[in-house]
């Protein structure tokens, strides 16, 4: 037995997650953006499905790269918060009781303190349910909107990352987990011995502590993170329990998977201690070709300026303005992701594309197929070891998560892939106590 396969949900507070025309299919909702109701919906379907998390993926600003502005993202629906997702999380951790939840915050642009004080106080209120997505940020953008004229090199980046994190787990230590008393008689509610300043001081970051906020259920949030550069990796493999990919094709996923692992045992972790989820999009049809041509009434949706602009954005640099034979890495400078450079190269060479051709082409990792079709895939991702479990980007929202929820899930769970019921109620305990064995 292979074990079983983790699960976790992208999700944005807009109308677009990364397909970009997905908001314009007839089934997306767009009148329920804020409403309440939307995110407790999504979030009981999923916790219904037994999916172990759900995070939103976050911008601090909108996009403005693509042709120096903001236009083509709002005009044409792109990846926008119009929410903050950190104050929608408390909303959908109400709704449930197992589902974790996750939200994405820089450690570039926030402080330690702030961070672990946010972060502690949603996982003391959801009983230890939370992750945080760790972002070192992409975009100037963001950085000018917190008072800095642009964004430091990457690898700096990644080194105030490793303090801001070493802080934040110092100062959620603040407390032992016996520090209350509660004894009325005596009126002592508290005992102050076990709670500690934190007194941490690097080179980036210093904080005193102690934090004003116990330890959660899961004594902390659950560490999340996407980078793939070989410096992003030497972070991963130093801090994160989960690791969101977004390689194409089956032996690039498995050669990921593969030097990941094996750069935690330098930080004395093992391979179980960090579950490794695939970026995919999964289109459900009762048959293959049913599920074929809701794939291509999806994608005909599908702006290809909307396209570029989001190519533009996750690279760093302004596609429109591209000439082929020009250095991406040049020209991005400290913006852009790397794990989306190397994606884009994937799919140029794949399809023998130019650069700019590359750019406008729809996003991989589309599986499309029957129920029985898509755990099929899924399953030869996770038997071979290319993954842990999967990221699912929806299309449609909420049709996405629905019909997976409805249709997949149970065909998982018949093959013995995926729980059928929740063993645990942390985040932490559906990611350690279940999944895959140790090799």
């Amino acid at each position: 037995m292979p074990g079983q396969m983790h699960l976790a949900a992208y999700l944005k507070t807009g109308p677009t997650a990364l397909h970009a025309g997905g908001w314009r299919h007839p089934e997306a909702t767009l009148a329920d953006i804020f409403e309440p109701q939307r995110y407790e919906h999504i979030a009981r379907v999923l916790e219904d499905a037994c999916f172990d998390a759900c995070f939103f993926a976050d911008l601090f600003g909108l996009y403005d790269i693509h042709k120096g502005g903001f236009d083509t993202y709002v005009e044409r629906g792109g990846q926008i918060s119009f929410l903050d997702p950190m104050t929608v999380l408390p909303v959908m951790a109400r709704a449930t009781s197992r589902l974790g939840l996750g939200a994405t915050l820089s450690t570039t642009l926030f402080h330690p303190y702030h961070l672990a004080r946010s972060l502690l106080s949603l996982d003391v209120f959801s009983k230890g349910r939370v992750a945080w997505n760790i972002v070192t940020s992409a975009t100037d953008l963001e950085a000018k909107n917190f008072g800095l004229d642009a964004l430091p090199d990457k690898d700096a980046r990644y080194d105030r990352a490793d303090e801001v994190v070493e802080a934040c787990l110092d100062l959620w230590r603040s407390w032992d987990t016996d520090a209350f008393r509660h004894d009325k008689a005596a009126g002592i509610f508290a005992d102050p011995s076990k709670v500690h300043y934190s007194d941490y001081a690097g080179r980036f970051v210093r904080t005193r502590g102690p934090l004003s906020i116990p330890q959660s259920a899961q004594n902390h949030p659950v560490l999340m993170q996407a980078g793939s550069s070989a410096r992003g990796m030497q972070f991963a493999a130093r801090w994160a329990e989960v690791v969101f990919a977004a390689q194409k094709g089956k032996a690039e996923m498995q050669a990921f998977y593969a030097d990941l692992k094996g750069q935690l045992d330098a930080y004395g972790r093992r391979p179980e201690d960090c579950a490794i989820l695939v970026q995919t999009t999964c289109i459900v049809g009762e048959t293959d070709a049913i599920a074929a041509e809701k794939a291509a009434f999806l994608n005909e949706l599908a702006d290809e300026e909307l396209r570029l602009a989001t190519t533009s954005s996750s690279v760093g640099v302004d596609m429109s303005r591209y000439k082929e034979g020009q250095s991406l890495k040049d020209l991005a400078g400290s913006q852009g992701m790397q794990g989306s450079v190397d994606l884009l190269e994937q799919v140029r060479k794949d399809g023998r594309l130019s650069v700019s051709e590359a750019a406008r082409k729809p996003l991989p990792n589309q599986l499309v197929g029957s129920p029985t079709t898509i755990a099929d895939l899924l399953e030869d991702l996770f038997v071979s070891r290319a993954c842990d479990g999967f990221v699912l980007t929806p299309a449609t929202f909420p049709t996405s998560h629905e019909s997976f929820a409805r249709a997949v899930v149970p065909e998982l769970q018949r093959r013995g892939l995926f729980r059928k019921a929740y063993r645990g109620s942390t985040l932490r305990q559906h990611l350690r106590d279940e999944g895959r064995a140790p090799c």
